[in-house]
């Protein structure tokens, strides 16, 4: 039986990875980590509801020093983007020095160890345009280097890559993935903002899908 590991934010993208292929790749613990960011403790506090409710493992991992190298809006005292949201200034506000590239390596370290399958992450077509951490090149280049890093070999696996944030929003109401659960904002308040880029996309893909319920769960009025 093959068995998968997750990195799990607790975001939209991450939560419909693990609800759309859970049973396939044998997802049995998730990895969220804590760099300092505005969101950590939503972020896993909606991780661990999400793990429990899939009935995985969930561990926090904290690393205090990538905080002190990130100087962007996630991290800092500066404000996250609220405007041109979607261009390369937006995605420079919001940048973590090779987040996707390090937390993918520290899963591999767990698949290593654990004797894991597969290293499953949230990367798609949206975020993909301006995240190059977010592409199938990237995706397909990483899983390269771990043929060569590990023992196990775990190849990684973006199952949304080709979706946009609609359909990704669709695949979880069609998959009964529960999206009330769901943490996307880059701020820290009791619910999600509605004015980062993160929410904005949510919002949209909702509206997009009638989802007007989970809105009224989930944002500021």
């Amino acid at each position: 039986m093959t068995k998968g590991i997750i990195l799990l934010s607790g975001g939209l993208d991450s939560l419909v990875a693990l609800g759309y292929s859970k049973d396939k790749y044998g997802i049995c613990l998730a990895l969220t980590f804590d760099y300092g960011q505005k969101s950590a403790h939503k972020e896993i506090e909606s991780s661990a509801e999400i793990s429990s409710y899939y009935g995985i493992e969930h561990r926090v991992i904290k690393l205090d020093w990538l905080r002190e190298i990130t100087k962007t809006a996630l991290v800092s005292d500066n404000a996250v983007p609220t405007e041109n949201l979607g261009t390369k200034e937006s995605a420079q506000a919001v940048w973590v020095p090779n987040r996707n590239g390090l937390f993918l390596n520290i899963a591999a370290a767990f698949a290593d160890s654990y004797g894991l399958d597969y290293i499953i992450f949230g990367a798609n077509k949206d975020e993909g345009a301006t995240f190059p951490d977010n592409t199938e090149e990237f995706r397909n280049q990483i899983s390269k280097v771990f043929e060569t890093s590990t023992l196990k070999k775990p190849k990684v696996i973006a199952p949304l890559i080709n979706y946009g944030k609609d359909d990704i929003v669709k695949i979880a109401m069609d998959n009964e993935i529960p999206l009330n659960m769901v943490r996307s904002c880059y701020n820290s308040g009791e619910k999600h903002c509605g004015v980062c880029e993160s929410c904005k996309h949510l919002k949209n893909a909702l509206i997009a899908n009638h989802g007007e319920k989970y809105i009224s769960i989930l944002f500021e009025k």
